[in-house]
């Protein structure tokens, strides 16, 4: 169900923005739009690890020096039948971790020393399958071509407002044109609803990694138990310094969003992911 869901919702995208493009520049400007959306994705798909890691200050490790955490990722990357992915820690004493990387071949697991502090091994075995089902799902990619389609739409929004302001609006007699007040509406419309997407979007494979990753651990409550670690140390010590853009990645929410502010967050509400996980432990 959520595999349809992210179709039909990547699709919608896809339609907001080739019809934004063309609501601007009539068809010359949806196919502009569409173009700039692959440019896009296609360095995002190659150089959107890269950043991420450095942008968190990601450091690679070995197994002499973590050996207990690169044995569970060798492990479960075993039984996910997927390549070994390389391994980073992040010095930061919020707890949460990430998986990156384009494909299955260039997987990345990082975790801070945070959540290595507090998670048991079972715990920590339920993360790291979370982040392997990531991997495998190809998530990242998926994640990527979101955010950068919805990113896409919202530069094109604001672009189209400004212009329409400024006399840049086009004609109700021009191909595929519209008034100035059809343009702000539309194009205030169409961020607002990429938005929402891509939020839908990075909620549903959230829900597929944890189904995902619970299976691959071999028991659901080990994923459970993490996350309700997570949600009480991110609490006391949310990551603040942290990039919005990068939200999604994090297997929890790295900023303690609260009250309506969860609304609009990146991932589903921690209540219902454990509820989730409790109920498949006890269908066994």
């Amino acid at each position: 169900m959520n595999q349809t869901k992210t179709f039909f919702l990547m699709v919608f995208l896809t339609i907001i923005l080739v019809a934004l493009g063309s609501i601007v520049g009539g068809s010359s400007g949806a196919y502009i739009a569409f173009f700039i959306a692959l440019i896009m994705n296609l360095v995002s798909y190659w150089f959107s690890d890269k950043i991420v890691l450095a942008m968190y200050h990601a450091k690679p490790v070995s197994e002499n020096e973590v050996p207990h955490l690169y044995n569970i990722v060798y492990n479960l990357s075993q039984k996910a039948s997927i390549p070994m992915p390389k391994v980073y820690i992040i010095e930061n004493d919020s707890p949460n971790a990430f998986a990156t990387g384009r494909n299955p071949s260039n997987g990345v697991v990082a975790v801070t020393t945070g959540i290595l502090r507090i998670l048991s091994k079972d715990e920590l075995e339920g993360v790291i399958a979370h982040e392997i089902s990531h991997i495998k799902h190809r998530d990242i990619l998926i994640q990527t071509v979101a955010a950068t389609l919805a990113g896409a739409i919202t530069m094109i929004a604001n672009w189209a407002r400004f212009a329409a302001f400024f006399g840049g609006g086009r004609s109700d007699d021009d191909d595929g044109g519209g008034n100035i007040l059809s343009v702000i509406i539309f194009s205030i419309f169409a961020a607002f609803a990429a938005m929402l997407i891509q939020l839908a979007i990075s909620r549903s494979r959230e829900y597929l990694a944890d189904e995902g990753g619970a299976r691959l651990s071999g028991n659901p409550l080990h994923l459970s138990g993490a996350l309700k670690k997570l949600s009480a140390g991110i609490a006391l010590n949310p990551m603040n310094d942290a990039n919005p853009s990068t939200a999604p990645l994090f297997i929890a929410n790295p900023f303690s969003a609260k009250g309506v502010l969860t609304l609009f967050s990146t991932h589903p509400p921690m209540e219902e992911r454990i509820k989730r996980l409790e109920d498949m432990a006890y269908r066994r």
